[in-house]
């Protein structure tokens, strides 16, 4: 992975390791290794957004498994799974807020002619395009589905 992130995130990982930060050096490695692993697949570098992709979806599956930790009473698993999905969280962009999503979406409603949930198909890929990576996909579709309603 020759990209500026993966430097940034063994810079980070060895910072952790020298300071005795255990529970950020291997959510770090975890990191790192799932980026390789990604790059192996693919057989060549991988770009900004395909490393986004491989962070967000690794925050996701920490906050899954958060919710289901706490679900099941097990608070000490689903603090640790939280601090790993905050420390992923601060490698990716800003996500934008309510408000910005909500206004993407019903100008995409507005310039696609939507006017039912069968043209949630239409909506959500045009959304996801303006979002630029900085949009919660489940949190613009939960506001696509309010306003189609």
């Amino acid at each position: 992975v020759q990209t500026c992130a993966l430097p940034i995130l063994k810079t980070d990982m060895y910072a952790a390791m020298k300071s005795g930060e255990k529970e950020k050096a291997s959510a770090l490695r975890i990191v790192i290794s799932k980026l390789k692993d990604r790059q192996i697949e693919k057989r060549e570098d991988l770009n900004k957004e395909e490393i986004l992709k491989v962070l967000r979806t690794l925050e996701k599956q920490r906050k899954e498994s958060v919710e289901q930790y706490r679900s099941a009473g097990r608070d000490e698993l689903a603090d640790a799974e939280q601090i790993e999905a905050d420390l992923i969280n601060t490698y990716l962009p800003k996500m934008m807020d309510e408000m910005t999503i909500r206004t993407i979406v019903e100008d995409v409603i507005k310039e696609t002619g939507a006017e039912s949930m069968s043209d949630v198909g239409k909506v959500m890929p045009v959304v996801m395009k303006r979002g630029a990576n900085q949009i919660d996909g489940k949190q613009a579709q939960t506001i696509l589905r309010e306003l189609l309603d």
